[in-house]
């Protein structure tokens, strides 16, 4: 610990240095793209689903005769191959119409299945069914000039590929910029999850116009990676975004719909509308399947597999900070480009040395690793994000967001109402080990992070980590985390940093032409021996409590304990004498209770026989 505290300034100093003798070509410099507002993003891609239709075909070699068919019915602007890995791989092209018309016209002219019984429903999930070979044949010679854009574009890139990737790159900077390129959600995984939302709103569209289903989490927020899984909310009643507008304009009208009313609490009228729209999806959505409703979750849900897509997708209809918290943490990715692939580069890491685990628990989750990013960044002498704080300040009348439980999420969008610019210059490189760095000396023990302030404040309570919830700041982000996780992530920051400081006194970048992992490949591998371990920083006990009771179980003798302190021994001592006196006073007890028992059974057993003879 001593170690790490001091010459921090002398190790950065070396670290730039390493950096730029490591650079043997010229740096990454990306234009600086225009920053998205959050609901123009949303607002595309619905529009992209729109136009867009999935249908399975025999395999990437359909496309030709799939395109000539389909041109029938419009422009196609784009098409994107991939396939789900089962018993048979199965093949999907998805085809992109030039306007929400003519993938309509597509659709309403496709065909039931006659040899299923299932109940037809229209949906933008078609096949393409095989003709005569005679029509396949002169399909087949109408030449197209048409390609695919992708083919397998849902293909996780294997470890042992990605780590070539990386192996290759000529800097670690680089190193870091390819592993967000390749691990990223791609443009065809952010198509698919739009289409899945489509699905669910044309379902419920007929007696509820107005509905919206829209993705939020990591599916549209920047930070999820390849294969993540879909949140939904559905809205039956009125649009996400842009609600005020809406109710405004309806409000002058004199003619109001009749509406049932509800005879129950919120909370139980959701979960009876939920389990209703569980058995719709189970029962009519074509590809859904593995219905599960969660409903007495904080926030009930229904879990469901698309088997069209290879995804798991969590519906919901009253997580509304979630997708509040879905647009702020999109915000603050945008606000930088080194944002997102710092963040990747660590949650890879914690992935690696085990700190996060898909399966919920006791660790730390890929959303509080994004707060720990997050916070690092606006604590910095000079911001490289700013805080929740002071895009508050920056919001206007249209960024007003009060959900229903009276949750304000109100915060400035409007990136040049916020004006924030960083003059922070510094590599993501270098910004991986003042993280390391940083969070190896916090004190986790006795101070909360807060994104909202961007400084750290006492803790509220006992919690072993504690990030302020940015929209519900009663609650804590990281409350599931235990102890030993929290001093895990302590020791495993502080041994990361070591990793990293030691390319700067070794370096380790190969020569042109080798594979050897160097960079960042060392953080994704664990060394048992250098690693420390949570038990090594917990005091040893002064004696065992198994050696305070003897084990009757065993010949042989009690091994004697050494005691280091005079007055435990002597506490044992009484302890231990008092525990055999109550012993033996139970043995006592015990023998006067099971004979008063024994005399009683048999006063009983005289008095019935003499009974019985007087009969």
């Amino acid at each position: 610990m001593h170690c790490l505290m001091r010459n921090n300034t002398k190790h950065l100093l070396n670290w730039s240095k390493h950096l730029s003798r490591q650079c043997t070509s010229k740096a990454i410099i990306s234009e600086p793209k225009e920053k998205l507002l959050y609901n123009d993003m949303l607002q595309r891609r619905q529009q992209q689903a729109t136009r867009s239709i999935v249908v399975q075909v025999q395999s990437e070699k359909s496309f030709p005769e799939l395109y000539n068919y389909c041109a029938s019915f419009g422009k196609i602007l784009s098409a994107h191959h991939y396939r789900i890995h089962q018993d048979d791989d199965q093949h999907y092209i998805l085809l992109e119409f030039g306007s929400a018309e003519e993938a309509s016209a597509a659709i309403s002219s496709s065909a039931y299945n006659d040899e299923l019984s299932g109940v037809p429903a229209h949906s933008p999930f078609l096949w393409f069914r095989a003709t005569s070979s005679i029509r396949t044949l002169k399909a087949a010679d109408q030449t197209t000039e048409a390609k695919l854009a992708v083919i397998g574009g849902t293909t996780m890139l294997d470890n042992n590929d990605l780590n070539d990737v990386l192996c290759e790159a000529s800097n670690l900077d680089q190193q870091i910029f390819h592993l967000h390129q390749k691990t990223q959600l791609n443009d065809l995984g952010v198509r698919l999850r739009f289409l899945a939302a489509l699905q669910v709103k044309q379902a419920v569209s007929g007696i509820f116009p107005n509905a919206n289903a829209q993705p939020f989490g990591s599916s549209v927020n920047g930070f999820g990676r390849m294969g993540c899984d879909l949140d939904l909310i559905l809205r039956f009643d009125r649009e996400i975004v842009g609600a005020a507008a809406m109710q405004k304009r309806n409000n002058e009208s004199r003619l109001v719909f009749h509406t049932k009313e509800n005879l129950t609490n919120g909370r139980s009228q959701t979960q009876r509308q939920m389990e209703s729209l569980g058995d719709m999806l189970h029962l009519f959505l074509p590809g859904v399947c593995h219905v599960r409703r969660i409903l007495q979750a904080r926030v009930p849900i229904i879990k469901y597999h698309h088997e069209h897509l290879n995804l798991e997708v969590d519906l919901s209809m009253s997580n509304l900070t979630g997708f509040y918290m879905s647009e702020l943490l999109y915000m603050f990715g945008e606000f930088d480009e080194r944002v997102r692939p710092l963040t990747f580069c660590i949650r890879r890491w914690a992935q690696t040395c085990g700190l996060t685990n898909p399966s919920p628990g006791r660790w730390i989750s890929n959303f509080s690793l994004t707060c720990l990013v997050i916070f690092f960044l606006q604590q910095m002498k000079q911001p490289i994000l700013p805080t929740i704080n002071a895009l508050m300040k920056s919001a206007s009348p249209d960024d007003i967001r009060l959900t229903e439980d009276g949750i304000n999420c109100s915060f400035g969008r409007d990136f040049e109402r916020i004006s924030f610019r960083s003059r922070n210059t510094a590599k993501s490189s270098e910004l991986l080990l003042q993280f390391f760095e940083f969070y190896s000396q916090f004190d986790f023990h006795n101070r909360a992070i807060s994104l909202n302030e961007g400084r750290s404040i006492s803790k509220p309570d006992h919690s072993a980590l504690y990030i302020v919830n940015p929209l519900e700041q009663v609650l804590n982000v990281s409350k599931n985390v235990s102890l030993e996780e929290c001093e895990r992530l302590r020791i495993e920051v502080r041994n990361a940093a070591w990793v990293l400081e030691s390319e700067v006194e070794n370096p380790s970048q190969p020569d042109n032409g080798t594979q050897s992992p160097w960079g960042i490949l060392h953080l994704f591998k664990t060394n048992e021996k250098a690693v420390i371990r949570p038990h090594m920083f917990f005091k040893p006990r002064m004696v065992e409590v198994s050696d305070l009771f003897d084990d009757s179980t065993t010949d042989t003798p009690p091994t004697p304990v050494d005691y280091k302190n005079a007055n435990v021994k002597r506490e044992v001592e009484s302890i231990k004498s008092q525990a055999r006196g109550d012993l033996k006073q139970m043995r006592i007890n015990t023998s006067s209770a099971a004979a008063a028992a024994a005399a009683e059974a048999n006063a009983t057993i005289i008095k019935t026989a003499k009974g019985r003879r007087g009969r």
